[in-house]
């Protein structure tokens, strides 16, 4: 038998199919009294994201046994209790943009942006000429309709200096997501920024090498940065220096919408594949391992995909009274973020655990702050606080 006849055999008798399994990539986890179990994770296949799945769609084990679903009652809840997203979108309105009028389509297409991605997290619309500083268009808001009142504005926007500082801008509008999303409460933070730019920098405010030396940095090599061009100024590698997650060439301003909807559907996409899993663990003493698995099945209902996440929790004293309610809200340990969130050297790490470096298109990364993270050191740049790096363990 030849092996392409063997492997076409063994997929069709395997449960699993040949359609590839799932990467289920825990981000964090806690447990608490009386036996509260929480795990936040990623599920996608072949680095696209799996969403819609139910609580039904995962099995818990613990030591290899698996859990009753009647006795674990687990639920999905919505990951938003524990997690905030936040995109900022950086939009250039140089003199090239505004006077050649491109601010219309632009706004248009800006607009259509904010309202989709603004369904599923915080967003946040800035503009940047050839000024030392950016302008702020709509502060980061989930109250509906104040972006698109903001982006509106921009169409009889005149620019304080007509050059185009975009390396400053890029680094300012790193700045700010940041800030913006050190002051949420909620101990998961997922940062993206959306760059739109028609041109190369002029202003030379700040050097091409100091801004990707800031894109790579620990503090923010866990952002998500997409960008979008226009015009024959620009060419796509310089583009996609920035936009290290994905970039969109718009031929000609009248493509610059469907550029910016490309861009929305892979963030509002990649916004699904976060799950928040809850349970009561029938474990009452001692150190636990727990294995989550994931299924897919096809239209007939058959298993067409699945994956697995594995850890240890600690179930000392645990045990009703009270009675364990699967619906309580979680409060996670910055120091239980999985380790591969820190460590930018690979690829799939960065996809399976929030961070890092790559070029992998279409992620939304993850960083936990603490108050009590230190500060990293930074190359030159324009004037702003220097900002936390991810703390977790």
């Amino acid at each position: 038998m030849t092996s392409t006849r063997a492997v076409s055999l063994l997929c069709s008798l395997s449960l699993l199919g040949c359609a590839g399994n799932l990467d289920v990539s825990r981000i964090n986890s806690e447990q608490a009294k009386p036996n509260n179990v929480w795990v936040f994770f990623t599920v996608e296949k072949s680095e696209e994201p799996i969403a819609g799945l139910t609580a039904e769609d995962f099995e818990i084990y613990e030591d290899d046994s698996l859990v009753s679903k009647y006795e674990s009652q687990q639920v999905i809840q919505n990951p938003e209790v524990a997690a905030v997203m936040y995109t900022m979108l950086l939009l250039d309105m140089s003199g090239s943009v505004t006077e050649s009028g491109q601010a219309d389509l632009l706004v248009d297409a800006a607009t259509v942006f904010s309202e989709r991605v603004g369904k599923s997290q915080k967003v946040g619309v800035y503009a940047f000429d050839g000024a030392e500083k950016l302008h702020s268009v709509t502060p980061f808001t989930e109250t509906k309709g104040s972006v698109e009142g903001g982006i509106e504005g921009l169409r009889a926007y005149e620019p304080k200096d007509p050059s185009t500082n975009l390396h400053g801008a890029v680094m300012l509008g790193l700045e700010e997501l940041e800030e913006a999303l050190e002051k949420d409460k909620r101990p998961l933070k997922f940062g993206t920024l959306v760059v739109f730019t028609d041109g190369t920098d002029r202003a030379g405010r700040v050097t091409r090498d100091e801004m990707l030396e800031q894109l790579g940095g620990e503090a923010y090599g866990n952002y998500e940065v997409y960008a979008i061009g226009v015009g024959a100024e620009l060419e796509e590698k310089q583009l996609s220096e920035i936009g290290r997650d994905g970039t969109e060439m718009a031929g000609d301003p009248g493509q610059v919408r469907e550029s910016f909807e490309r861009i929305a559907a892979k963030i509002e996409a990649h916004t699904k594949r976060f799950y928040l899993l809850a349970y009561c663990t029938p474990a009452r003493k001692g150190t636990h391992t727990v294995r989550v698995e994931a299924v897919t099945r096809d239209a007939k209902g058959r298993k067409n995909g699945s994956g697995s996440l594995e850890y240890s929790f600690d179930a000392t004293d645990f045990g009703p009274p009270p009675k364990c309610d699967p619906n309580r809200e979680p409060h996670f340990s910055l120091e239980q973020v999985a380790s591969a969130a820190q460590d930018p050297s690979s690829k799939s790490k960065r996809r399976s655990a929030g961070s890092g470096r790559g070029s992998a298109s279409g992620d939304v990364k993850v960083r936990a702050s603490g108050d009590g993270a230190e500060k990293p050191g930074k190359s030159a740049k324009p004037s702003k606080s220097a900002p936390r790096t991810p703390g977790g363990g």
